[in-house]
């Protein structure tokens, strides 16, 4: 289980948290909802101890993030795969080799073992014969499954997905989403995902924060969600009719 509380976040003179409070149930797909830049990929940074708090507490299965030391934190990292909103590749390294890194460095895998942890993570993302392809020539959607393959290539316990949808096609987007949903079924992960995509979040989430100026102003299912009064919440609902 992961627990966000009182969470408080100053860059400068901009206040990003202000006292935030989150919980995490294991095997669930919680959905962070809220407009661009309004601090919610902050939140997972933080959670993996790539940022800290300016205070709050943030436990991640009893540990206190927080306090961790840097070989702590490598640890504690190894549970989690993440998949970032451009997918961040690197573009020197073949498809294969992107996926490998991380088992490379940090699993004493032998060669044919990562060879087939390869494989068996570029399947689960739906994708064949795609190992010796440079990133830059495949497609944002291509490059996205890419990047998913590498951050479950270590059977990370939790998943966090910043806009996985975010300049993709609407089927290319969709099929993102069912990878998610099926990602939970076969891996069992419990997931975070932060995106301001109404139609995404409800086609993944099993539960629902609406993140505005710096807090959480509602958590819920999908029906708590559609049935709030909030004009704060009612917007995202109208922004779903829309599409």
């Amino acid at each position: 289980m992961i627990q966000l509380t009182n969470i408080w976040k100053r860059f400068g003179e901009k206040q990003v948290h202000q006292g935030v409070n989150l919980e995490v149930r294991d095997h669930e797909t919680l959905v962070i909802l809220g407009r661009s830049g309004g601090g919610k990929s902050v939140l997972l940074k933080m959670i993996i101890g790539l940022l800290k708090p300016d205070s709050g507490s943030i436990v991640v299965d009893g540990k206190e993030v927080t306090t961790l030391t840097y070989k702590q934190l490598q640890r504690l990292r190894f549970k989690f795969g993440f998949l970032f909103q451009g997918a961040a590749l690197f573009d020197s390294m073949t498809v294969g080799q992107n996926i490998e890194l991380a088992l490379r460095r940090h699993s004493d895998f032998k060669d044919a073992d990562i060879e087939e942890r390869v494989q068996y993570a570029l399947e689960l993302v739906k994708l064949k014969n795609v190992e010796q392809l440079m990133p830059s020539n495949i497609s944002g959607g291509m490059k996205k499954r890419v990047g998913l393959a590498r951050a479950i290539a270590l059977t990370p316990k939790y998943m966090l997905y910043d806009e996985p949808t975010t300049g993709l096609d609407v089927e290319t987007a969709d099929g993102i989403n069912l990878l998610i949903n099926e990602l939970k079924t076969t891996l069992g992960v419990t997931s975070i995902v932060v995106t301001h995509d109404i139609h995404s979040a409800f086609v993944i989430g099993d539960r629902f924060a609406i993140f505005e100026n710096g807090q959480f102003i509602m958590t819920g299912t999908k029906d708590d969600i559609r049935n709030s009064p909030n004009p704060e919440v009612r917007k995202y609902i109208e922004s779903e009719i829309e599409t």
